[in-house]
C-alpha cells in the first residue's frame, strides 16, 4: 500500500535532487510540446509530449505541496509552484492551438 507520509518524507529529504531533475525536465518537455505544435506535428505526438510534460509538472506540484504540508512557506516553493502551473497552462495552450489552428488528424502524416 502507498504510504503518503513516507513518500512526502522522501520528497523533502531528496529535495535538491528532485528539483535538479524536475526543473529542466519541465522546461524541456514543455518547449518540446510547443515546438511540436508549431511545426504542425500530428496531434497524437503533441498529446504525447504534453502528457509527459504534464506528468513532470504534476510531480513538481506534489513535491511543493509536501513542503506546504509541513508549513514551509518560502520564495522557492512559490517559484517552483508557479513554474509547474505555467508549464501546465503552456501545454494546454499548445494542445488547444494545435486543435484550433491546424485541424490535424491523429492518424495522418
Amino acid at each position: 500500500m502507498l504510504d503518503f507520509h513516507s513518500l512526502s518524507e522522501f520528497s523533502r529529504v531528496n529535495c535538491v535532487s528532485i528539483c535538479a531533475f524536475l526543473v529542466p525536465a519541465n522546461l524541456l518537455a514543455t518547449i518540446l510540446t510547443m515546438i511540436f505544435a508549431a511545426l504542425r506535428r500530428p496531434s497524437h505526438q503533441v498529446w504525447q509530449a504534453a502528457g509527459v510534460a504534464c506528468l513532470f509538472a504534476l510531480v513538481m506540484v506534489l513535491h511543493v505541496y509536501s513542503w506546504f504540508a509541513i508549513g514551509v512557506v518560502m520564495a522557492p516553493t512559490y517559484i517552483l509552484l508557479w513554474l509547474a502551473i505555467t508549464c501546465l497552462f503552456c501545454n494546454l495552450g499548445a494542445i488547444l492551438f494545435c486543435r484550433r489552428h491546424f485541424n490535424i488528424t491523429s492518424f495522418g502524416s
